[in-house]
């Protein structure tokens, strides 16, 4: 029996800063673009277990999390693909300790994300809902 892929990515905030974080990829087919942190869960997590795990092998220590909002749940036409995007708030940006699968990070304004975004997310993002949670994280959570 076939299982599902599980997958989630985080989208870091700087409250401080209102500021996000996206890494940018060395994966060949994805080599360049930019994304968030995350990974697919392993067979024993959680969506989030498994995005813990990949925060820290991705970026090693962060800060606290003030808060973990989620903002998208998106599974594929066949079902079998499910990824989970959440927005992890901290109080101040973080210089990450970058594992084999990013080559460098930025910290952008609101609507000024880097180029080019890796597709799925680059679709998150012009997402009119998705934009809507943003704008309101962006007023709302001090």
């Amino acid at each position: 029996m076939d299982k599902n892929i599980i997958c989630s990515g985080a989208l870091f905030y700087a409250t401080s800063t209102k500021r996000f974080m996206f890494l940018q990829r060395t994966d060949r087919k994805t080599a360049g673009m930019w994304g968030l942190v995350g990974g697919k869960a392993r067979y024993t997590e959680s969506a989030f277990e498994g995005l813990k795990r990949e925060i820290s092998e991705e970026v090693g220590t962060t800060p606290s999390f003030k808060k973990t909002i989620p903002l998208e749940l998106f599974t594929s036409n066949d079902q079998k693909f499910i990824f989970n995007t959440y927005c992890i708030c901290v109080e101040n940006e973080f210089i990450p300790k970058l594992n084999e699968e990013h080559s460098g990070y930025c910290w952008c304004d609101f609507e000024s994300w880097p180029k080019p975004l890796h597709a799925g997310l680059k679709n998150t993002l012009n997402n009119k809902s998705i934009k809507g949670k943003l704008q309101t994280i962006l007023d709302l959570i001090v």
